[in-house]
């Protein structure tokens, strides 16, 4: 029963959208409209609005580290182990990438898996995060550099701290991550991918200008 109510809150957790709540707030159009039509900071960014992708960021990484943290910190009180920390992963993921609140549409899980892997151990998480740096620097690709961190992310691990349940939950985070990245291996393979820096989304601008001249009048 405990593992069940893990599970179920941290889903519930994981499905609050920062990427459509700051939109919203902000009074910029929803991210669900424009672009690669992915409610996550990189779209966000498309608005033009830089303050907005960085709330949108912070807030997907803290909601992956909230739900796994607490079950790691007050877990072991009411007799939670390795397993529902496991699991605490895995729910909170699967809430950003199907959320309950805005039809079971998410987005890729880039932010959220960061802010689980730091809440599973830091040095775990800044070692994943090193390795996006490092692969968009030299690159220029968001999402090939989420790629070859999700793939580095359960060896980190399971050279780290060798190989877990928990281990097993990020390779199962991994896997989602990449199928939700489908659509931009084939653009990379294509040569069509969009590269960090670039130039912005003309429907992003589209969208977000329509709207903000909208509130003017």
């Amino acid at each position: 029963m405990e593992n069940l109510i893990v599970a179920v809150a941290a889903y519930l957790i994981g499905s609050v959208s920062f990427a459509v709540i700051v939109s919203a707030v902000m009074g910029l159009a929803d991210p669900r409209s424009y672009g690669s039509k992915n409610p996550g900071a990189t779209n966000v960014l498309r608005s033009g609005n830089k303050t907005a992708a960085i709330l949108t960021l912070v807030g997907d990484a803290f909601k992956g580290w909230l739900a796994v943290w607490l079950v790691d910190r007050f877990g072991a009180h009411y007799g939670l182990d390795d397993d529902a920390v496991a699991l605490a992963a895995i729910a909170v993921f699967l809430g950003h990438l199907y959320p309950l609140y805005f039809r079971f549409k998410g987005g890729k899980g880039v932010a959220t898996a960061a802010g689980v892997l730091l809440a599973i151990n830091p040095l775990l998480g800044l070692a994943t995060l090193l390795t996006w740096v490092i692969v968009a620097f030299f690159f220029r690709y968001s999402s090939l550099a989420a790629l070859v961190a999700a793939i580095f992310a359960p060896l980190y691990d399971g050279f780290l701290f060798g190989p877990s349940i928990v281990t097993l939950a990020i390779v199962v985070m991994s896997a989602l991550l990449i199928w939700r990245h489908r659509g931009n291996i084939a653009k990379l393979m294509a040569g069509q991918e969009s590269r960090l820096g670039g130039k912005k989304d003309d429907a992003g601008q589209g969208a977000g200008g329509n709207k903000q001249q909208q509130r003017r009048r």
